[in-house]
Order: C-alpha cells, then sequence, then structure tokens
C-alpha cells in the first residue's frame, strides 16, 4: 500500500475518448486521483456526480480530477454522458495503474477468487509526491471531504 510521502506511480491510460493521460501532465497542479469499481453502479455513480459538482472548486485550488477504473473507454463515455460527469475517467483494462497504486485485493465471488477494486483516492503535490492515500473510502460525501484536504494543503497544512 502507499502512503503519504511515497512517489506517486508514473501512469498512461487513455481517457472516455481515448486519449492518453499520464502522471506527468499534472506536475505543477494537485492532482485528485481516485480509483472505483465499476461505471453506472449506484455508489460509483455517485461518487463521480458529487466530484463533477465540485470540479471547479478543485480547480480554484489549483487541483484537477481524474477518476480510474478497469472499464474500457467505451464504457466510460457512456457512463460520462449519462450522468453529466464532468471529471475525465481513465481506463484501465491491464489493471497496471491499480496494481501500481495497490487497490487491487482479492475476493470470493460465487466461490471463485478474483482481484477487486478498493475504493480508494490519492491526492498528490505539485512535485508528484502522494500527501494523502485513502483507502476503503465512502463513495458519499467522499468528494467534498477531498476537497476540505485539498483546501488545506493550498494553505500549506499537512494533516
Amino acid at each position: 500500500m502507499l502512503k503519504a510521502g511515497d512517489r506517486a506511480p508514473d501512469f498512461s491510460n487513455p481517457d472516455a475518448d481515448m486519449n492518453i493521460v499520464e502522471l506527468s501532465q499534472f506536475r505543477g497542479k494537485t492532482l485528485v486521483l481516485y480509483f472505483y469499481l465499476r461505471d453506472d453502479t449506484p455508489g460509483c455513480t455517485a461518487e463521480a456526480i458529487e466530484f463533477s459538482e465540485l470540479e471547479n472548486d478543485f480547480a480554484k485550488l489549483g487541483a484537477a480530477v481524474l477518476g480510474i477504473s478497469r472499464d474500457d473507454c467505451i464504457r466510460h463515455g457512456e457512463f460520462r454522458d449519462k450522468h453529466g460527469i464532468g471529471v475525465r475517467l481513465l481506463a484501465d483494462k491491464d489493471q497496471t495503474t491499480s496494481d501500481a497504486y495497490g487497490v487491487l485485493q482479492d475476493k470470493e465471488v460465487d466461490g471463485v477468487m478474483r482481484k477487486s477494486t478498493v475504493r480508494a483516492t490519492f491526492i498528490i503535490d505539485k512535485q508528484g509526491i502522494i500527501r494523502h492515500a485513502l483507502y476503503g473510502v465512502s463513495s458519499r460525501g467522499h468528494a467534498a471531504e477531498v476537497l476540505q484536504l485539498v483546501a488545506s494543503m493550498s494553505k500549506g497544512e499537512f494533516k
């Protein structure tokens, strides 16, 4: 598991429009990187909508928000369009980024062990250092909590 003070692992993933997004594009900005289970499920939809509703507030603090799941680009596009999601959604079909950030866990489903994503959020500072690593978060109300953490960082506070 990653923790505060660790260097954020590099990533290169396509977004819903199949444009490649890399960590290096956010140097000089704070980045909120949240991992979620699957597009169009109740909790994940609520989380994406909440982050989207606060996107301008994050931007005022110099922060960008990206969501990542193991869904493909087409599914991300459909999800975005159906719910009016504003934040960019990245596809991690090969699970490389999810693995690098330690958000995959083994879970038994119908007697079969499968990899499942732990809902997690990482707040990465302008130099690419993780300032907050939040695992097992709740989908509802989480975006507002993250906004408060980003606001405290912009004031020079680290909690």
